[in-house]
């Protein structure tokens, strides 16, 4: 279990994280999201003791970071795949990193296997590529078989094939009762693994909650209705806090009533339905609007890009929103 309480860290006068309070339930993959500049990866620095706290504190499994006596048998951490000895191979690399906790060489044999290196284990890491240097940062991260796992956009330069693994792994390690944050950019992704959501802006929690929760809170359900008896349905559903939206002939797309209302009030009218459809909104569409006020980093189009957009009369231009 990871809990923050009044976790901040402000460097000068710059608070990148503003007074967070959260837990990690154990047993349930959790995603931490947020835009660039949030303060995602400054908190999960904390997390581990590689920042210090302004204010507050996290714990891991009821301590702070640094008074674990044996880390890696505690939490396994994929914060920068990067940070190895180029020279080494991945199989000394993983052996070092055993031999400061006493982990026996079989189970570096057991991760190297796990994650697929088994043809590359003898070769050094500086020849890897971003994948296979992403395989090596989560052996890493399962070598002390901890009870949390901290992965940061751990599926980066994965093939399809490896994206899936991750997948599969995080959710087999959470069945197993385990703590997983896991933090990554591709919604799609973060919407088939995470079972609870974390959404930082601007340095302050401002969602957390299961996933469907989620989607159900930030997005207005939309209903999409076909009857070649449209045209009186509309009428009948007519009302200040409902949108009929006129999508072809005989299909409607209704926001501000739910589809069973719909069918009872079609029934009741003697109209006729050859469709009634809940649409389902993305995690991604709930995460924008969550967090549109609250990006800091915002790219706007080129003046010529622009232009032409706004000379197309297939609709507006659009402003590209960093994430």
């Amino acid at each position: 279990m990871i809990q923050a309480q009044s976790l901040t860290k402000t460097y000068g006068k710059k608070t990148a994280v503003d007074g967070v309070d959260f837990t990690v339930q154990p047993g349930k993959v959790t995603g931490f999201l947020g835009p660039n500049g949030a303060g995602k990866s400054t908190t999960m620095r904390m997390i581990v003791g590689l920042d210090r706290p302004t204010e507050g504190e996290v714990t891991v499994n009821g301590k702070l970071y640094r008074e674990h006596r044996a880390p890696l048998r505690e939490v396994g951490v994929l914060l920068d795949a990067k940070a190895v000895h180029t020279g080494r191979s991945a199989n000394n690399h993983l052996l070092a990193m055993a031999a400061t906790h006493g982990i026996p060489a079989s189970r570096v044999r057991e991760v190297i296997e796990l994650t697929g290196l088994e043809s590359v284990a003898r070769k050094r890491v500086g020849g890897f590529s971003l994948g296979m240097g992403q395989r090596l940062g989560i052996a890493a991260a399962l070598l002390g078989d901890p009870a949390t796992l901290i992965l940061d956009e751990p599926v980066n330069g994965l093939d399809p094939e490896g994206v899936q693994w991750v997948r599969h792994l995080v959710r087999q390690l959470a069945a197993e009762g385990r703590t997983v944050l896991l933090s990554s950019h591709l919604m799609s992704e973060m919407a088939q693994t995470a079972d609870h959501i974390i959404v930082l802006g601007r340095g302050r929690v401002i969602a957390d909650a299961p996933v469907a929760d989620i989607i159900s809170r930030a997005t207005s359900s939309t209903v999409r209705v076909r009857s070649p008896h449209s045209k009186h349905l509309a009428t009948l559903l007519a009302r200040p806090d409902v949108t009929v939206t006129n999508i072809e002939q005989d299909l409607l797309e209704i926001v501000g009533v739910t589809a069973p209302e719909i069918g009872d009030q079609a029934a009741r009218a003697g109209i006729v339905l050859h469709e009634l459809t809940t649409l389902s909104a993305s995690l991604e569409e709930a995460y924008m609007n969550l967090t549109q006020n609250d990006v800091e980093y915002r790219t706007g189009q080129p003046a010529a890009l622009a232009g032409a957009a706004a000379t197309d009369a297939t609709g507006p231009a659009l402003q590209e929103v960093s994430r």
